[in-house]
């Protein structure tokens, strides 16, 4: 079977290229053929997965998007892959895996209304109309069931190309033994005694993943020592900083940008926090059950589809009051928390994942090969 997988830029951080590194992880031994269509990948992020670069000339995002989405699909009408799977909004693409949910949902939900007069975003609004809603779609891959419905609402998709495929996890790498391998010494480091409750942010984008939000919340927690860490990095960091301050929590809360590993993190936090405004499902959040955290998220954050009463919390998004009353109930209950955590996402191994992704490729092959016989 020969894969193309099309993401604009391949980082090591994000979340898309997480997703298709932990599927290659386990479709590598099922005789699937990937190839990764980029503009650019940094440093090793590709691996040894064939690339192939389509870097068009732009000035600006909207030129840069829409000139991106015209050369690939140039190179899909000329070259034969048996699917293509775009991480990005392009008309056109066998599979879209709609990992950042949709557009026009999350304008609404940001409310600046200039936002629509803007190239980019009206660029971008209306590749998504176009992409779902042509003819050659034969599945979308929803990262949760608050973006398959969201997608079956606004556009219409027929329910059978609409997939809940939930991000893999590896077990392993992702576990309740970080806190006694990292725990002890990351916080000697960072000067934070072992008493003091730790509340882990991991993300990038800060508005979106509700930071300001979440510095106010920590704000609210009177009494409270809790230390706030934020991993991730982000061009309004110093924004954030300033916040901090204002708010009072300056010295509680510590920016450590982008990690390579974040695990050693996650073995020493008790509480993992992403308030988001608008989040399809992180893999944070995921990574962050898998090493026994209980998390509090927001009701529209995919995320909240695997919180209970017995691994976390769930809040509206932007209400600080709420959010400060769940991180204090948290930070005093993690430790009777953090098996119910971990088992919350036993089922989303990273073979469950690659398992479900190769059921899906091998049901829409025969479609292709009828739709190709046909031309």
């Amino acid at each position: 079977m020969k894969l193309a997988i099309v993401r604009q830029k391949y980082t090591p951080f994000g979340g898309a290229e997480r997703f298709v590194e932990r599927a290659l992880v386990a479709l590598k031994s099922k005789n699937v053929d990937v190839s990764i269509i980029a503009r650019e990948w940094q440093g090793d992020a590709a691996g040894d997965i064939q690339g192939v670069r389509v870097n068009p000339f732009y000035l600006g995002r909207t030129w840069r998007d829409a000139g991106f989405a015209h050369a690939v699909q140039r190179l899909i009408a000329e070259q034969r892959f048996d699917l293509v799977q775009s991480h990005e909004r392009i008309p056109g693409c066998d599979i879209y895996r709609a990992g950042d949910g949709v557009h026009a949902t999350w304008l609404e939900l940001r409310n600046k209304p200039l936002d629509r007069l803007a190239p980019w975003h009206r660029y971008t609004l209306a590749a998504e109309a176009e992409m779902f809603r042509h003819p050659r779609l034969r599945a979308v891959i929803c990262n949760s069931r608050m973006v398959r419905d969201d997608i079956a609402r606004r556009f219409g998709v027929a329910d059978d190309k609409l997939r809940v495929i939930y991000s893999g996890v590896d077990l392993d790498a992702f576990n309740p033994r970080l806190r006694d391998m990292h725990g002890r010494t990351l916080r000697e480091k960072t000067g934070v005694d072992a008493a003091s409750p730790v509340i882990l942010f991991v993300g990038s984008g800060y508005e979106r993943k509700g930071l300001p939000i979440l510095l106010d919340a920590l704000s609210r927690m009177e009494g409270s020592d809790a230390r706030l860490w934020v991993v991730g990095r982000d061009k309004h960091e110093s924004l954030m900083r300033s916040l901090a301050q204002t708010l009072g929590v300056d010295q509680r809360v510590l920016f450590l940008g982008a990690q390579a590993d974040v695990r050693p993190f996650y073995g020493a936090a008790d509480v993992f926090a992403l308030p988001s405004l608008y989040d399809p499902f992180p893999n944070a959040a995921l990574e962050a059950l898998a090493c026994g955290l209980p998390i509090v998220t927001t009701t529209t954050c995919g995320a909240a589809e695997l919180v209970t009463g017995g691994n976390g919390r769930i809040v509206a998004a932007g209400n600080a009051a709420a959010l400060a009353a769940a991180l204090a109930e948290l930070t005093a209950g993690a430790g009777q928390m953090r098996h119910a955590a971990r088992q919350s996402v036993e089922h989303l191994s990273l073979d469950a994942m690659a398992g479900k992704l190769q059921a899906l490729y091998a049901g829409l092959l025969p479609v292709q090969a009828a739709a190709a016989a046909k031309q």
